[in-house]
């Protein structure tokens, strides 16, 4: 049994309202830490892979291959990334009257799903009933089970950080007005991105035909 690879991103700028009450009117940086954190995990953009899943069976009788049979469907999986912001400290943040300079935790992945109301089967291409050789559900589930692990693993390298660098560095300067502050430096502590250990989502029961 093989599995193929293939997938999309498509990335769009989420705009999400973050409360945070008055302005430091002492510009005291407990008080700058303390507002900041009310917002806990500000999520900043969110992302849309499309990927394609693509596996293949093969029945061979006295070691030599009889026929393959095949599988392909569409998958979404959505990625919302940000920044937690309950990591920030006082020493993260320097305030000298209007000005003000803030070292942000690393960007990560808030959320991750890869929901199978999203899984369609492309049956003009799909061939998994072969005589002697079939692509069972079971066989289906570990191709889906696949594609997951590997959108997870390709995440840190399709350009996620980046943006999500860009639309923080917006929300935090918006934030950060809102607080009274006029000249604004906002750096990151790290380009990486960090990922939170999740179980991989049950193998899903089935799949839409297309």
């Amino acid at each position: 049994m093989r599995f193929v690879r293939g997938y999309r991103l498509t990335p769009w700028f989420a705009v999400f309202l973050v409360m945070i009450g008055a302005s430091c009117k002492n510009n005291d940086r407990e008080l700058v830490v303390g507002k900041i954190q009310q917002a806990s995990d500000l999520v900043t953009a969110e992302f849309v892979v499309d990927k394609v899943v693509f596996g293949k069976k093969s029945k061979k009788v006295f070691f030599i291959p009889v026929n393959e049979a095949s599988f392909l469907a569409y998958s979404q999986a959505k990625i919302k990334t940000g920044i937690d912001l309950n990591r920030i400290t006082e020493s993260d943040i320097v305030i000298d009257g209007t000005k003000i300079s803030i070292s942000l935790p690393p960007i990560e992945v808030i959320n991750f799903s890869y929901p199978p109301d999203k899984f369609v089967e492309d049956t003009l291409i799909s061939n998994p009933n072969r005589f002697l050789n079939n692509i069972s559900l079971e066989d289906q589930e570990e191709f889906f089970r696949m594609a997951e692990t590997d959108i997870r693993e390709s995440l840190p390298y399709l350009g996620i950080v980046k943006t999500s660098q860009e639309h923080t560095r917006k929300m935090m300067h918006s934030l950060l007005k809102a607080l009274g502050f006029n000249e604004i430096y906002i750096s990151f502590q790290d380009d990486g991105l960090k990922i939170r250990q999740v179980t991989i989502n049950d193998p899903v029961d089935s799949v839409t035909p297309k």
